[in-house]
């Protein structure tokens, strides 16, 4: 298959750890974050690894959407569809992210467990597979509220635009968007301002593998700030193994070299400018929120979106009235250690055992981009070989 199988070629993967190793200083360490959850999964699934040299370090950054979306935004989705009826439209891997007193959109759906007097009240929930379902469904139940609870980062916010501009132009006067989109260069700041980077050096970060997707949309322009404001060299990826191997060889290089530049590995998708009309579009229906909690991360500045006031009949925010609170994550659950870099899979006590992707207690197990899903799928077997390894 075509740019599919000759990314995944090992005679060429091969050929790329021996470019890695002779890069390679011996007496140097290299950490670098791949900071997207699709690089996670990859970097586990095709065991890179393990062709990497023992002094090259992958931390695995906050790039799941899934995983950094913090438990009070999904007790507001639960408890749109258990005390307001209505019915509540997302993404697959968003079902089962963990929520208060037990609770996940898929036991509300289900009727099991409880949300204060509610008791074993049924939602009704439903996955889709894009925001053009939610609204087909907003238009087959006119007596009916349907929210679409939105989630990603900017790959996946113009669609839910779309959405928005749609409902406005059909004057769709059931359908609202409870609004979770969260923005990539804000988190970057955030992790290289964290006293973990900064002051502890407990997180020691030479570079960024730089996300695929979302870089498509934004360009490879915003990543430049990084380059010259922190001195950390970053290099946009595909997804691919010899995409992620060849992102490190260059970083390397980079570090090697001393240098602090934006390199693009992912030309084939990825500009400089990005996808214009898609910002344009994203522009013209969100603005920036003042604050938004992260899983992991806890409140970052301007790293989110809201909906502009022109569209506000489509916020379900604003339209039921919701008040955001906080809630702490599980106190055995080390997702947020993990999500900043401090902590790997492995360091949690309830890791494999009490938590997994059958029965997730935080969000790093939910989704298969998600750090601790990959490790429980692709590099438990190193836990019980006595072999650490690099991912």
């Amino acid at each position: 298959m075509k740019y599919v199988d000759e990314f995944r070629d090992g005679e060429l993967a091969k050929g790329l750890a021996k470019a890695i190793a002779a890069e390679v200083a011996p007496r140097r360490d290299y950490s670098f974050m791949e900071f997207c959850g699709g690089h996670t999964h990859a970097i586990s699934r095709y065991g890179v690894g393990d062709l990497l040299p023992p002094n090259v370090r992958m931390i695995h950054g906050p790039g799941c959407p899934v995983c950094v979306l913090p438990i009070g935004r999904m007790d507001l989705a639960i408890r749109l569809a258990l005390d307001r009826g209505v019915i509540l439209c997302t993404y697959g891997d968003t079902l089962r992210i963990p929520a208060s007193n037990g609770l996940s959109l898929l036991k509300a759906k289900a009727g099991v467990g409880n949300i204060g007097n509610i008791g074993s009240t049924r939602g009704d929930i439903r996955m889709v597979y894009s925001t053009t379902d939610a609204l087909n469904i907003a238009r087959e139940h006119p007596g009916r509220e349907v929210v679409f609870l939105a989630i990603g980062f900017e790959t996946t916010t113009p669609p839910t635009a779309l959405a928005i501009l749609q409902a406005h132009r059909e004057d769709l006067q059931n359908f609202s968007v409870l609004c979770n989109h969260v923005l990539t260069p804000a988190a970057i700041t955030h992790i290289l301002e964290s006293p973990e980077v900064r002051q502890y050096g407990t997180v020691p970060l030479d570079g960024f593998i730089g996300p695929a997707h979302v870089s498509t949309v934004i360009g490879s322009r915003p990543y430049e700030y990084f380059a010259e404001e922190y001195r950390k060299p970053v290099v946009i990826a595909g997804f691919e193994p010899l995409d992620v191997m060849q992102a490190i060889c260059m970083l390397v290089r980079q570090v090697n070299q001393g240098r602090a530049e934006v390199e693009n590995e992912f030309s084939r998708a990825v500009t400089r400018e990005g996808n214009l009309k898609a910002q344009r579009l994203v522009s013209n229906v969100f603005e920036l929120r003042r604050s938004f909690e992260w899983r992991g991360l806890g409140e970052v500045p301007y790293s989110a979106l809201q909906i502009r006031a022109g569209f506000a009949r489509f916020d379900a925010e604003r339209r039921y009235g919701l008040n955001y609170v906080p809630v702490p994550d599980n106190k055995a659950c080390e997702c947020g250690a993990i999500l900043r870099g401090v902590k790997k899979p492995r360091d949690c006590k309830i890791f494999g055992t009490v938590c997994t992707p059958e029965n997730p207690m935080g969000s790093c197990m939910v989704s298969s981009e998600g750090a601790c899903a990959a490790h429980y799928s692709f590099g438990r077997h190193k836990d019980f070989s006595g072999d650490g390894g690099n991912s």
